[in-house]
């Protein structure tokens, strides 16, 4: 008998959806409509990610944030992004925080990042990181705050925040590496203890939803970068295993300092795309164990980790073996390969849309978790119809974000009691028994349906997700339904069962006979079939 391992399993299912890959790829784009190949059910739950990159403006801002009118043009510039966000229904946005040593936000701990004024440690006038979180939670959407950690830009950046930049303040925890490039030393254990301090400032401060750690590995080789002075000679350790301690001891440091403040903040980290080779395909080299010492699927092992970004810019055997690879070593939690969807701009590439839909279907198909796109700007300029696509094809409906099972409290909320409508708003009450603990994070998801009672579990019915307030305008696809549902939802991802409208919101008018209306388009389309036969036969 032949025993199918789940490894030789998910090599098989990758040979086939590379075969069909391959023939999407053979026709025109405009041809193409892969959903019907795939035939998968869009999910209620599935993170949608955005890296939002704010180094250089790259994404935001554009404008520099000077004085008052270019401030509020700078805000607005940010409103115009998540409103683009948000009509794609995209769920999380990943917002870079820390830059290189440099903070959106004001900090006892580093200066103001250059990219919001031009200026380097000068103030915006606000609160870009309060903005970003208040604009995305009235849209729906988690912030994760993305926190650069171990570069921290070239020595002339540094030099120009003075006596604030890091290389004046803890020049023992900075080194200079090839080409000016200075980075944090991993091998020093207090490097941990102030990237973790960055990561309860915001967490104190902040009501973000998530951390989410970049560059959390050793520099690549071309830097020329060694911290292997500080290797103890005595260790029993490979030095190999002793740098994947020294990446380890920062992921498993901040999970120690934020988890204990905000349980639900979800920790998470951008590896490199392919973990280690597979038994039949090569990482070519490059890849996060080996290559710059990170060991992501320990910290997920460990829920040091709540969920993982791999940055998997990559295509055909590149991308499709690694994809299972992480599938398969997920340990139950989430992970959103992120696709390098800025290769579709002819400037930084030659992706066509064919080879991103493949890859999207393939990691929902996989029910890996969810999907990441790098960067922003590449999504909203609709390079080669992409965003029309993602709208359209992969996230018609709005989606919730992974239940964190793994944090070990799973008990769902009570439900939300009274639902109503009234010109054209929908109102209901907060539960009636809610536990002390949880009451300060409450959120609601509304759902709808012509159908009586309405199924929460369908992602089409979902309409609006992770409102803060107890009431909502309805939209446009809300307004053509007949019934409503609203369920509560703790920031764990727990959700309750759903208190559902007594009697339809729209009822038809009572001067109109339905069953005559039908009786007439029936008749109508046996005579417009008579017509149409009699063409023929002349």
């Amino acid at each position: 008998m032949l025993i199918m391992t789940n490894q030789y399993k998910a090599f098989l299912l990758w040979a086939f959806l590379s075969l069909v890959t391959t023939i999407l790829l053979a026709q025109p784009t405009e041809e193409i409509r892969p959903q019907h190949l795939y035939e998968k059910e869009h999910p209620l739950r599935e993170t949608r990610a955005v890296w939002l990159t704010t180094i250089g403006g790259l994404d935001w801002p554009r404008i520099k944030a000077t004085d008052t009118a270019s401030r509020e043009r700078q805000k607005q510039e940010l409103i115009r992004i998540l409103d683009n966000y948000q009509r794609a229904n995209i769920n999380t946005v990943i917002f870079q925080t820390r830059v290189r040593a440099a903070l959106l936000y004001p900090s006892k701990i580093e200066p103001w990042e250059l990219s919001l004024t031009g200026k380097h440690g000068m103030s915006p006038g606000y609160d870009p990181l309060a903005f970003c979180i208040e604009e995305c939670h009235k849209r729906g959407m988690e912030l994760h705050a993305w926190v650069v950690c171990i570069p921290i830009g070239t020595q002339e950046r540094q030099r120009g925040y003075g006596s604030a930049s890091i290389m004046k303040k803890h020049p023992e925890l900075v080194k200079t590496a090839k080409g000016g490039e200075m980075f944090m030393i991993p091998g020093k254990p207090e490097t941990a203890d102030y990237i973790a301090s960055i990561c309860k400032e915001i967490v104190e401060n902040y009501d973000v939803d998530g951390i989410s750690l970049d560059y959390i590995r050793y520099p690549e080789s071309i830097y020329n970068f060694s911290d292997e002075n500080l290797y103890p000679r005595a260790s029993s350790q490979s030095k190999a295993d002793w740098k994947r301690e020294n990446i380890t001891r920062i992921v498993r440091r901040v999970h120690d300092v934020v988890k204990p403040i905000k349980p639900w903040v979800k920790l998470s980290s951008s590896p490199i795309g392919k973990y280690k080779d597979t038994s039949r395909y090569s990482a070519g080299g490059w890849n996060g164990y080996n290559a710059v010492w990170q060991d992501p699927i320990l910290w997920l092992k460990e829920d040091w980790q709540d969920l993982l970004f791999p940055m998997m810019y990559f295509t055909g055997n590149n991308y499709y073996p690694f994809l299972f690879q992480w599938a398969e070593m997920a340990n139950g939690h989430p992970i959103c390969p992120g696709l390098g969807i800025y290769f579709l701009d002819p400037r930084e590439g030659r992706w066509t849309l064919n080879e991103v839909r493949a890859e999207m279907h393939t990691a929902r198909n996989s029910g890996i978790g969810g999907i990441a796109f790098y960067r922003g700007e590449f999504f909203t300029n609709n390079c080669k119809g992409f965003y029309d696509t993602t709208c359209d094809e992969f996230f018609p409906y709005p989606a919730l974000t992974a239940r964190m099972t793994w944090m070990g409290d799973t008990i769902a909320p009570s439900a939300p009691t009274s639902i109503k409508y009234e010109g054209g708003i929908l109102h209901w009450k907060s539960p009636l028994s809610t536990p002390s603990d949880r009451s300060n994070y409450l959120l609601y998801n509304v759902y709808g349906s012509n159908v009586y009672p309405v199924d929460v579990t369908k992602a089409e019915n979902l309409l609006a997700a992770r409102l803060t307030d107890t009431q909502w305008q309805l939209n446009a696809r809300a307004q053509k339904v007949r019934h409503y549902a609203v369920t509560a939802i703790d920031r764990l991802g727990n959700e309750s069962t759903a208190v559902q409208e007594e009697k339809p919101t729209f009822e038809l008018p009572k001067h109109i006979n339905v069953p005559q209306l039908i009786n007439r388009d029936v008749k109508g389309t046996s005579k417009a079939s008579g017509k149409s036969k009699k063409k023929k036969k002349k």
